[in-house]
C-alpha cells in the first residue's frame, strides 16, 4: 500500500463560536492534569515526532479529554483534524479551542443528519494518512462514499465494541482497505474503560440529568459485557437492585453469580425503574415492553447508537410527548402512564453528561496515540486485517498507570522464569 504526500488545502474549521474557545481550554487544561500517562506520551512525542509529515484525522466524542488526545497526536507532529462521532456529546467550547489551537475541527452540538454527515465528508476531504475511528463511521464512510482516498490512508486505531463489529463484518467480507487496531480489545481498555468509566459515567449522566434518587428502586441493566458489569455494579453500590438481561447463558450465569437476578426482558420490563441498554443492537427495549412497564419508568442508553431503544414505536405509543426537563422526554401513553426517555436514546453518559473520568480515559487514548504510533511506523508489514494493540503497549500502559500512583509491584527471579518455561520442572 503506498502513501500518498500531496495533499490539498483542508476546508476551514466550521465550530459553532470561536469566541468559546477561552472556556473550552480551561476544561482541558484541567483534564491535561489527571492524565498523566498521555502527558509521558506527549513528552515522548515532542522529542520524537513520530507523525512529522502526517494527516491525522480523529472521530470521537468531542469533549476535553478527546480534545487532549488530539493535542497529544498534534504534538507528534501531525496536522489534526477532529469531526464528532456523537452529535450531542460534542460540547462547542472545546471544539472551539482546538480550532484556536491549530487543529482543524468540524462539528457542532445538536448537528442535524444532513449537517453530521457534512461533517464526516469535510474531514476525509482533509485527505488523512491514518484515522482514529470511534463506532466505525470514518472506516465506513471511506469505503462506501469515498474510495478514492483509500489508497493513502495508511490505516487507523477502533475505539469501541460497536465499530470493532463492523471492521469484523469487513474483514470477514474480505473487503476492509487498509489495517485497523482494535484498542477496545486491550486489556487496559476494556477491564477499565468499559466496566469502571462507564459505569461511573452512566449514573453520573442518569442522576445529574434526573435528580433522582436510585437507593430502593430496582435497575434494568441490558446486556452483561464489560460495560453491562461496570453500570450493574455501581448500580449495587448506589444501592438499587438489579436485574440483568442476556442472551449469552455465559453472561447470564456470572451475572447470577455477581449477586444479581436475571430475566428475560420482557419480565423485567414489568419491574424496572432504571433501564439501561449496553449491547450495541438493535430494539432491545421496544413496544412489547413499553406496554407492560410502570408509570414513570426511566429508560437511557449506554451503547453507541440511538437504536437500543426503539424511539419510532416507544412515539407510536405516545398521546402526546413533551421535554420536561432538559435531556428528559416525556412520552405519555394511552392509559395515563408515562415514560421518560433521557437524551434522546443517545449515549446517556456523554450525551447528558461529561463522559468517563479524565484517569479512565488517560488509560485509553494513551493506548489509542502509543496504537497509531505503532501503526505509522509498522503500516509497511500489515495487512488489511484487524489487529490487536501490541502486548508490550498495555503492559506499558499498566505500567505508567502504576508508576502514576506511585505503586511499585514485584518481578520474576530468574529462577522462576526458568521455572515457568520449562515443561522439566
Amino acid at each position: 500500500m503506498t502513501n500518498v504526500n500531496m495533499h490539498s488545502q483542508p476546508h476551514p474549521s466550521m465550530i459553532r463560536d470561536i469566541t468559546l474557545a477561552k472556556d473550552g481550554q480551561l476544561k482541558i487544561d484541567w483534564v491535561e492534569k489527571h492524565m498523566p500517562i498521555l502527558n509521558h506520551v506527549r513528552k515522548i512525542f515532542e522529542t520524537e515526532k513520530p507523525f512529522a509529515g502526517k494527516r491525522i484525522t480523529i472521530c470521537l466524542h468531542l469533549e476535553a479529554k478527546t480534545a487532549y488526545l488530539a493535542k497529544v497526536v498534534q504534538a507528534g507532529g501531525a496536522e489534526v483534524a477532529v469531526v464528532a462521532s456523537n452529535p450531542l456529546s460534542t460540547q462547542d467550547d472545546v471544539v472551539a479551542a482546538l480550532a484556536a489551537g491549530g487543529i482543524h475541527a468540524y462539528a457542532w452540538y445538536g448537528a442535524t443528519d444532513e449537517e453530521y454527515k457534512a461533517h464526516i465528508q469535510m474531514a476525509l476531504d482533509f485527505e488523512p494518512d491514518a484515522i482514529i475511528d470511534d463506532g466505525g463511521d470514518l472506516v465506513s464512510t471511506l469505503h462506501q462514499e469515498r474510495p478514492e482516498l483509500i489508497a493513502r490512508i495508511l490505516g487507523g486505531c477502533e475505539e469501541t465494541t460497536t465499530g470493532i463489529l463492523r471492521l469484523r463484518s469487513l474483514e470477514k467480507e474480505q473487503t476492509l482497505q487498509f489495517p485497523m487496531i482494535a484498542v477496545n480489545d486491550a486489556y487496559c481498555k476494556y477491564l477499565f474503560d468499559n466496566r469502571y468509566g462507564t459505569g461511573q459515567s452512566v449514573w453520573d449522566g442518569i442522576m445529574r440529568t434526573t435528580n433522582l434518587v436510585v437507593a430502593g428502586k430496582t435497575a434494568v441493566v441490558v446486556g452483561y459485557g464489560w460495560c453491562g458489569k461496570g453500570v450493574a455494579m455501581r448500580a449495587k453500590g448506589l444501592g438499587a437492585n438489579v436485574v440483568v438481561c442476556e442472551i449469552d447463558p455465559i453472561k447470564a450465569t456470572e451475572a447470577i453469580m455477581d449477586g444479581f437476578t436475571v430475566l428475560p426482558m420482557i419480565q423485567a420490563a414489568r419491574i424496572g425503574d432504571f433501564f439501561v441498554t449496553v449491547t450495541g443492537n438493535r430494539d432491545c427495549i421496544a413496544e412489547q415492553h413499553f406496554v407492560v412497564m410502570k408509570d414513570g419508568a426511566i429508560l437511557a442508553n449506554a451503547g453507541h447508537f440511538d437504536v437500543e431503544i426503539n424511539k419510532v414505536e416507544l412515539k407510536q405509543l405516545a398521546t402526546s410527548v413533551r421535554t420536561v426537563r432538559k435531556n428528559i422526554e416525556e412520552f405519555t401513553l394511552e392509559d395515563g402512564r408515562c415514560i421518560y426517555l433521557l437524551a434522546e436514546g443517545r449515549l446517556v453518559n456523554l450525551a447528558a453528561g461529561d463522559g468517563h473520568p479524565a484517569e479512565v480515559m488517560d488509560m485509553t487514548f494513551a493506548l489509542q496515540a502509543l496504537g497509531l504510533e505503532y501503526l505509522v511506523k509498522q503500516h509497511e508489514e500489515l495487512d488489511a486485517k484487524v489487529y490487536a494493540v501490541p502486548a508490550e503497549l498495555d503492559q506499558l500502559v499498566a505500567k505508567l498507570r502504576l508508576q502514576s500512583w506511585g505503586v511499585e509491584i514485584d518481578a520474576l527471579t530468574g529462577e522462576q522464569l526458568a521455572y515457568l518455561n520449562s515443561w522439566k520442572e
